[in-house]
């Protein structure tokens, strides 16, 4: 073998690295902890990363080779100092002879769509839209992190849940069948102790309590209905903001991807929001084979590869 690259998926709940070889044949995949960078942290998701390397390395019996290209695509690096920060600490650390950072849409959308024109809307921990038009032009939606937006991702609906079950605690809305499944997530007894776990709850953490709604929802319960809803449109309009950009209105023929946890194939909001999507966004043409950000990433790699050789 003459050449090994490798690709990461860094997200907010977990890391998937995938080692490969020139031709883009998979050799192995390995899981890490989160790695998603946060402003002035991205000496921690290198951290996660390079252990992540070590182990797939070991994993194959190839901790003796030097990789030829490492490329990342990890959410957290929209802007350029969180990007040049997370090249500076894997380049430091020696990982691979190049290296090369990415947004986890444009691995996604690489593995969805290749050079071809295509939007993609993520929702996992956090929530952003990604498209290439005809033209090959880009554009983003969305991806402002917790605090500033993320709408419709997991962690949006499980801070939202949170709101719903303190406000039905004091009366201020019907009672809903999420107060138990709240409770029972975040491993505590009263609705006050929400308070001091929130307080502390990661953006990781804030959404594993999203399944617990889609799971009350699908029970049937009104309150937990209307806040898949309300993350349904909110994921919609990532769709149609970019379809109007880059294809010029909505109704065109747009080809359009899905990814993340919170939108994997039989997931309840996936099968609302493609619902929506017919009368929101008419011109969408829903892929429907499964997103593997981390092979984009590979196939991230091996375009480096082949330009820094040609």
């Amino acid at each position: 073998m003459s050449a090994i690259v490798i690709g990461i998926d860094g997200g907010g709940s977990r890391t998937r690295v995938m080692v490969a070889d020139e031709g883009g044949k998979e050799i192995v995949t390995v899981e890490a902890g989160a790695s998603a960078v946060r402003p002035g942290q991205a000496e921690e998701s290198a951290d996660v990363m390079v252990a992540g390397v070590r182990d797939a390395l070991a994993a194959c019996d190839m901790t003796h080779v030097m990789p030829k290209v490492l490329c990342v695509g990890v959410a957290g690096v929209g802007r350029d100092a969180e990007r040049d920060a997370l090249f500076q600490a894997l380049v430091g650390r020696e990982v691979a002879e190049e290296v090369v950072v990415h947004t986890d849409a444009m691995v996604a959308l690489d593995d969805a769509f290749g050079d071809g024109a295509g939007l993609l809307v993520i929702s996992g921990t956090g929530s952003v839209g990604y498209g290439r038009g005809p033209t090959g032009a880009f554009a983003r939606c969305g991806g402002w992190g917790a605090v500033c937006g993320d709408e419709g991702s997991g962690g949006w609906i499980g801070r939202r849940a949170l709101s719903i079950v303190t406000a039905a605690h004091d009366g201020r809305e019907p009672e809903t069948a999420l107060t138990g499944g709240i409770l029972t997530a975040a491993e505590v007894n009263e609705v006050a102790d929400l308070v001091p776990w929130a307080a502390t709850a990661t953006p990781a953490a804030l959404a594993r309590l999203a399944p617990v709604v889609l799971s009350v929802a699908q029970g049937g319960d009104l309150r937990a209905n209307s806040l898949v809803t309300l993350a349904v449109e909110e994921l919609v309009l990532h769709a149609r903001a970019l379809a109007r950009q880059l294809f010029g209105d909505e109704r065109a023929a747009v080809p359009l991807a899905l990814g993340g946890g919170m939108l994997g194939k039989g997931s309840l909001l996936r099968k609302r929001m493609v619902h929506r999507l017919k009368t929101a966004v008419p011109g969408a043409n829903v892929r429907e084979e499964e997103i593997v950000p981390v092979r984009g990433a590979v196939r991230g790699a091996l375009r480096f590869l082949g330009a820094s050789t040609a």
